[in-house]
C-alpha cells in the first residue's frame, strides 16, 4: 500500500511539472484598471489539458481572493496545442495578485487606477533620443553638415543640385538614420492630437532642446515643435516640399549618429541627398518607387502645419500663424497633382510603398475645417471618406510595407466628432479587425506584416476614439487584446515597449520587454532606449525570406515560434525588434486616454517614490502614528482623538501587535486606520549610502508578510490596510518597487513641521521639544503658502522612558487651534 502511495504521488508529481513546464498564463505586464476589461490568455503544449475555473491570489500572502469559472476554451494555435481565455474583468479590488490555474501560475501583475501613469510622457524619452540635429540623449549634435537637393533642376536657383540646405531637426526614423515626411508628419501629428485630446496627463520636465529642466511648456509640445520646425525646412517656400532626407545607402553598418562619417555623392562633404517631392517616380539606383503624385506627401505638411497651428498658439503664436499659411499652401498644391508619393530607395527593393493618398486628403480637409469652420473642407472630407470608408489593411491578412499609411485614418475621427452619423466610418473598420481575430485565443485581428505592432496601436486608438464619441462598449474585449498583446499578453510573454513596465511609473520592472534590440544605442553604446515600440511579430512566411537577419544570441523565446508568427529579441533582427519612432509616437494618444481613464488622487511623490503629500487643494490632513516599541501614549491618544472626533491612522510592526493585541482592538473598534510597519522594524538601506540595500527583497517580503499575518490575527484583512509606511521612514526606490509589487502604496511623512522628532531625548543632537514642536507646526501652517494641506503629519504612539516631555500632552490643544484655523481631519 506505501508502494502504491508513492507512485501514485510521483505521478501527480511528474503531471504537476509538466504541466507547470509546457503550459503558460500570458498578462498584461503594465497592469489593468479597476475598471478594464480583464482576460488572461493560458497557452499549452498539452493537448489533453482543459480547465474549468482559475483563482486569483494576493501578491503578498498568496492567499485565494477570487475564484471564476469565465473561461473560454481555443484549439491549437501558432505554437500552442490548446488555450484558454480566463476572464476576471468582475474583480476590480486594486493591489498585486497572480492567477492561478491547473498548477500553474501567470506573473504578478497590479489592479490599480495609477498603472497608466506617466506612460504617455515615458514614450518621449524615445522620441527625444531620436532626434537629429541636436540629441539631448548624446548632448552632442550629428548630420549638421546640411544636405544638397536631389531631384530638384526645375526649382529657383538657390534649391540645385549639390546647392547646400538646412536639414537638422525632426528624427531618426528607425535604428538607421533616414528621415522620411511619411512618417515625421504623422508622428508630429500624432503627438499634437494626443496633447489636444488629454492636454492634463503630459508634464514639463525638459527643455526645448531635450535636456532636463522645466520651460512652461509641456515636453510633448516641445517634442512635436521639433518635428513641426523639421517640416517647415522643408517646405521653404509655397509649393516647394521634400520628401526625405538620405537613402538606402545610409545602411552601412551601426553606428551612433553622432559619429555618423558616411559621405554620399560629394567627395570629402558628408552632406546628405534631400528628395524633392516631384510626382513622378523617383530611386537614385536600380530600383524606382511607384510615385504616381504628391497628395499623399504634401497633405501630411497640410495636417501636420494646421493641428500645430491650433495647439500651438497660445506658447509660439508667431509661429502660429505662419504654419497657418503653410497649412492652406499645402492643400491648395496637394490637390494640384492627386496620387501617391512614396519614399525612394536606391540599392535595396525595400522602400515605403504608401498606395492611398484620399486619406491623406481627408485628414488634411477636416483639419482647415476644424480652424476656418467652412463646410466647404468639411464637404471636402465626407467626399474623400467615402472614397476610402475603410483603411484598407483592416481586415486583410497581408499587405505591403507601409501600403495603407497612416494606420489609423484619424480623419474619420474628426469628421464624427462634428458629424455623429460618420462614427460608421470608424465601426466599419473595427469590425472587420474583430472578425479576423475572433477565433484565435489572443483575439488579435491584425496581420503579421512588418511593423505589426504599428497596426496594433492603430487598432487600440481607434477603438477607444469609437467608444469615447459613440458610448457603444461592444468592442471593449477587442481593445483590451490588442492592447494587452503590446504589453505582454502574447504568445511570447513580453512587452513590445523597450523598458516598460518601468519602475519610475510605477510598474513592475520584472515583467519581460525588449532588451537586445535592433539599435545601436544599445548594442555599440550600451545605453537604453526606453519608450521605444519595436516592430513586432513577422509571419514566418516573410522572416523566412528577408535578407541579412542573423539571430546573434540563443533564442529565448524558441519554445513560442512558430511556422504562423515568430518574434526575436535580438540585435540581429532588424525585422521584429527594431524600434521605430512613429510607431512609439502612435501609442501617445491611447496611453493618455488610459491615464485619463481612471482618475488618481493629486498628491506628491518622493524622488524614491512614497507618497509625501496628499492633494493641496483642501484644509485636511492625515495624522499618522507609528509603532514598535513603545506604546505609553496609546490609551491617552484615543481618548483626545475621541474627544476631538477625530479619525487618525496607525502603523504597527509585527512585534507591537503580538505585545499590544488589546489596544489595538480599541483602534480598530474605533475606526481609524491600522497599517504595517514591517514585522521586526528593519532598516531596508544605509543611512549613508541610501541606494545601497542592507535587505533582499526575500527577506523584504518574508517580513512584511509576518507583519500582514499578524494584522490579519486581529482580524485586519490586507485589503484593508493598503497603505504602508517604512520602518525608520527611510527607504529607496527598490524598496518603493518593492512595495508596488506586494500591491501597497508606500507613504511618507510630509517634511518641515518637525512633528517626527517626538521621539527624541536631550542627548540627541536632534533632539526638540515637545513645545518646540508645537510651536513649530503651528508656526509652518502660517508661514508655508499651502499651509498644511494634504499633510501627512506623523507622530508616535510611544516614545519610551528616556523622554520625559510626551507631545501626546500637546495633542488635544493642537487639534483644537488646527480645527480653529479650519482644518479637517482624514485616515486613510
Amino acid at each position: 500500500m506505501k508502494n502504491y502511495f508513492c507512485l501514485f504521488a510521483l505521478i501527480v508529481h511528474s503531471c504537476v511539472v509538466f504541466s507547470q513546464q509546457n503550459t503558460w498564463i500570458r498578462i498584461n505586464q503594465l497592469g489593468y484598471l479597476p475598471s478594464d476589461v480583464k482576460v488572461a490568455v493560458l497557452v499549452s503544449k498539452d493537448s489533453t489539458l482543459d480547465i474549468s475555473e482559475f483563482q486569483l491570489c494576493d501578491a503578498l500572502t498568496e492567499q485565494v481572493i477570487f475564484t471564476s469559472q469565465k473561461v473560454k476554451k481555443f484549439g491549437a494555435w501558432a505554437a500552442f496545442s490548446t488555450a484558454f481565455r480566463v476572464n476576471f474583468s468582475d474583480f476590480k479590488q486594486q493591489g498585486s495578485y497572480f492567477i492561478k490555474s491547473n498548477n500553474v501560475k501567470s506573473p504578478t501583475f497590479r489592479i490599480a487606477a495609477d498603472v497608466y501613469n506617466g506612460t504617455a510622457d515615458f514614450l518621449l524619452r524615445y522620441m527625444r533620443q531620436q532626434r537629429c540635429g541636436f540629441n539631448p540623449s548624446l548632448n552632442d549634435s550629428c548630420h549638421i553638415a546640411g544636405g544638397y537637393v536631389v531631384y530638384g533642376d526645375s526649382i529657383n536657383e538657390r534649391y540645385k543640385n549639390f546647392a547646400p540646405f538646412p536639414i537638422f531637426g525632426g528624427w531618426h526614423d528607425a535604428s538607421d538614420y533616414l528621415q522620411y515626411v511619411t512618417t515625421t508628419a504623422t508622428a508630429t501629428f500624432q503627438l499634437l492630437f494626443a496633447y489636444e485630446q488629454n492636454p492634463s496627463v503630459f508634464q514639463d520636465h525638459f527643455q526645448a532642446n531635450g535636456l532636463a529642466g522645466k520651460n512652461g511648456i509641456p515636453d510633448i509640445l516641445d517634442e512635436a515643435k521639433w518635428g513641426l520646425d523639421w517640416l517647415v525646412r522643408l517646405n521653404p517656400e509655397p509649393n516647394v516640399f521634400f520628401n526625405q532626407v538620405c537613402d538606402d545607402r545610409d545602411h552601412r553598418g551601426m553606428r551612433m549618429p553622432n559619429r555618423d562619417t558616411f559621405t554620399y555623392d560629394l567627395v570629402g562633404n558628408r552632406a546628405r541627398p534631400v528628395y524633392r517631392i516631384t510626382g513622378e517616380p523617383q530611386g537614385l539606383g536600380k530600383y524606382k518607387n511607384r510615385t504616381t503624385g504628391v497628395s499623399s506627401s504634401v497633405t501630411k505638411f497640410a495636417s501636420a502645419f494646421a493641428v500645430g497651428a491650433r495647439v500651438l498658439k497660445p506658447f509660439y503664436p508667431d509661429f502660429s500663424e505662419n504654419l497657418m499659411q503653410k497649412a492652406q499652401n499645402a492643400y491648395d498644391f496637394a490637390q494640384s497633382d492627386t496620387g501617391t508619393c512614396q519614399t525612394a530607395p536606391k540599392g535595396a527593393p525595400y522602400f515605403y510603398e504608401e498606395d492611398n493618398w484620399v486619406d491623406d486628403m481627408e485628414l488634411a480637409a477636416t483639419q482647415l475645417f476644424e480652424t476656418y469652420k467652412k463646410e466647404d473642407f468639411q464637404q471636402a472630407a465626407k467626399n474623400f471618406a467615402q472614397a476610402e470608408p475603410v483603411t484598407p489593411w483592416m481586415g486583410r491578412d497581408t499587405a505591403r510595407h507601409y501600403q495603407f499609411f497612416p494606420f489609423l485614418n484619424l480623419g474619420h475621427y474628426f469628421l464624427a466628432k462634428n458629424q455623429p452619423s460618420e462614427s460608421y466610418l470608424l465601426k466599419n473598420g473595427i469590425e472587420k479587425i474583430v472578425n479576423r481575430g475572433k477565433n484565435n485565443p489572443f483575439q488579435i485581428g491584425t496581420p503579421f506584416i512588418w511593423c505589426s505592432n504599428n497596426y496594433v496601436s492603430a487598432a487600440i486608438t481607434q477603438m477607444k476614439l469609437y467608444q469615447n464619441l459613440t458610448g457603444d462598449t461592444q468592442f471593449q474585449e477587442a481593445e483590451a487584446a490588442h492592447r494587452d498583446w503590446l504589453l505582454g499578453c502574447n504568445p511570447w510573454g513580453t512587452s513590445m515597449i523597450y523598458g516598460l513596465p518601468n519602475a519610475q511609473i510605477g510598474a513592475n520592472t520584472e515583467g519581460v520587454s525588449p532588451r537586445d534590440p535592433h539599435s545601436a544605442f544599445t548594442h555599440n553604446a550600451h545605453i537604453p532606449i526606453d519608450g521605444g515600440l519595436v516592430d513586432g511579430p513577422i509571419y514566418g512566411s516573410i522572416f523566412g525570406k528577408l535578407i541579412g537577419i542573423t539571430l546573434y544570441q540563443p533564442d529565448e523565446f524558441k519554445e513560442f515560434q512558430s511556422p504562423l508568427v515568430v518574434f526575436h529579441d535580438d540585435y540581429g533582427d532588424y525585422s521584429t525588434d527594431e524600434p521605430t519612432m512613429d510607431g512609439t509616437a502612435s501609442l501617445a494618444y491611447y496611453f493618455s486616454a488610459k491615464q485619463t481613464q481612471n482618475k488618481t488622487p493629486q498628491y506628491s511623490i518622493e524622488k524614491m517614490g512614497a507618497v509625501s503629500r496628499l492633494a493641496t487643494d483642501a484644509k485636511r490632513l492625515h495624522l499618522t502614528f507609528t509603532g514598535h516599541d513603545f506604546a505609553e501614549g496609546g490609551e491617552s491618544i484615543l481618548k483626545v482623538l475621541k474627544k476631538q472626533k477625530v479619525k487618525a491612522s496607525f502603523f504597527f510592526t509585527g512585534d507591537f501587535l503580538r505585545k499590544n493585541a488589546v489596544l489595538v482592538q480599541k483602534i480598530k473598534r474605533q475606526g481609524h486606520f491600522i497599517g504595517a510597519h514591517s514585522d521586526k522594524h528593519l532598516l531596508y538601506c544605509d543611512w549613508a549610502k541610501r541606494d545601497s540595500l542592507l535587505v533582499t527583497k526575500q527577506a523584504f517580503r518574508q517580513d512584511l508578510k509576518a507583519n500582514f499575518d499578524e494584522l490579519a490575527r486581529l482580524g485586519i484583512e490586507k485589503t484593508a490596510a493598503s497603505v504602508f509606511m517604512p520602518p525608520y521612514e527611510w527607504y529607496n526606490d527598490s524598496i518603493a518597487l518593492w512595495t508596488k509589487q506586494a500591491g501597497l502604496t508606500l507613504i511618507n511623512f510630509t517634511s518641515g513641521t518637525s512633528s517626527n522628532a517626538d521621539y527624541t531625548t536631550p542627548d540627541m543632537k536632534n533632539y526638540k521639544s515637545s513645545q518646540a514642536i508645537y510651536d513649530r507646526i503651528l508656526q509652518f501652517e502660517q508661514t508655508e503658502k499651502q499651509g498644511l494641506n494634504g499633510f501627512i503629519l506623523l507622530l508616535h504612539i510611544g516614545v519610551g522612558d528616556k523622554r520625559k516631555d510626551k507631545f501626546w500632552k500637546y495633542l488635544n490643544p493642537l487639534l483644537t487651534e488646527l480645527k480653529k484655523r479650519g482644518y479637517a481631519f482624514d485616515r486613510f
